[in-house]
């Protein structure tokens, strides 16, 4: 079977899967108005590609994302939220954790990726394993080591629930719970969450802002030495790369090998986004590097050669890495600390409580 042979096969199965698990409830009848939020491209940014007038945000469907997002009820052991590993303070990551922290204190193997500028993303998870936000939650929610728990167990445990009742009707004309509503009333939450507003962005949209002499400099080294890979305002162009990070024997990651099979793509993760990257520490797929220091030093001294590692990180001499003085590095940083976005770390529309 072909990649594209295996991502129809996800869709058809995930249709199949949300038709399946539902509410048969009777009717309640809203007494609320639903208004749609107004989703606001910023003018720096590429076209979002979610489909938003598929699945247009509402007040309601907002709530219900958000409630959903921060309800153990998701997981088997009714603890480990969506939130759980996806803390808004630090820019929706978990930086106490190294890789993820499951029901029952059972540890995955990946480290957890922010969750902002999701609508402007077109695969998600470290490998692409999900091809579209709405099914991207579904990884999460069903996996042993994270959530661990059926669509089936959690429509019974939201129909159970006189708010969720109410939350579903208002927020979906068909009034139902099931999977294909849970799911989008959570991509409309995660829709909404737009990191945008950095000191990088003020400079870039005129708004003011003006860097100083370090971060400038930082600027102009980022362009040379990371922009490759780490493009456009997203800062990621959405690729998947072998960075040349040793074989870690405890977990043996294969990365973008086990969505398409392909012997080309063992080792490579997805290139992520920068933004926010001041607070989204431990870094890496498997959350290795505990530093921005830590992980120039491995792009200009660390990088192991292998068979698929990227071209890009290999000179006419095949001298591994990317040439980066002490003093460059700090540079760099000072640059990337411009991309940390405050009114969306403390946005209250995304917080908990």
């Amino acid at each position: 079977m072909n990649n594209m042979e295996l991502r129809i096969l996800v869709y058809i199965i995930s249709l199949l899967f949300w038709t399946s698990c539902s509410s048969e409830k009777e009717d309640y009848v809203p007494i609320t108005e639903n208004a749609k939020l107004e989703f606001t491209v910023p003018a720096n940014f590429p076209e979002p590609s979610y489909n938003v007038t598929l699945n247009p945000p509402t007040e309601k469907g907002f709530e219900l994302g958000k409630k959903l997002f921060y309800d153990g009820r998701l997981a088997s052991d009714g603890v480990i939220s969506c939130g759980f590993c996806h803390i808004q303070d630090f820019a929706f990551t978990h930086h106490t954790h190294i890789v993820s922290h499951g029901v029952n204190g059972a540890l995955g193997t990946r480290n957890a990726q922010p969750l902002h500028n999701m609508a402007f993303m077109k695969e998600f998870t470290w490998d692409g394993a999900a091809i579209h936000l709405d099914l991207q939650p579904i990884i999460p929610i069903t996996a042993e080591v994270e959530m661990n728990e059926t669509f089936t167990g959690i429509i019974k445990k939201l129909e159970e629930q006189p708010e969720y009742v109410k939350l579903f009707a208002e927020a979906f004309e068909d009034q139902k719970i099931n999977s294909d509503n849970m799911l989008k009333a959570i991509s409309q939450f995660m829709i909404m969450m737009i990191s945008a507003n950095t000191k990088y962005d003020k400079v870039e949209r005129n708004e003011g802002s003006v860097f100083t002499e370090q971060e400038s400099a930082g600027l102009e080294l980022f362009k040379s030495k990371c922009a490759s890979c780490h493009q456009g305002t997203l800062f990621t162009d959405q690729s998947y790369r072998n960075n040349g990070l040793p074989i870690d024997p405890e977990y043996n990651d294969v990365g973008r090998k086990r969505v398409t099979g392909l012997e080309e793509d063992i080792y490579k993760f997805k290139v992520p986004s920068l933004r926010n990257i001041e607070l989204t520490f431990p870094y890496m797929h498997d959350g290795r590097l505990k530093t921005l220091e830590d992980v120039l030093n491995h792009y200009s001294d660390g990088m192991v050669d292998s068979r698929t590692l990227d071209p890009i990180f290999k000179s006419q001499n095949n001298i591994k890495g990317i040439p980066m003085t002490t003093e460059e590095k700090q540079l760099i940083i000072a640059f990337l600390k411009t991309l940390t976005d405050d009114d969306f770390l403390n946005d209250d529309r995304f917080s908990e409580f």
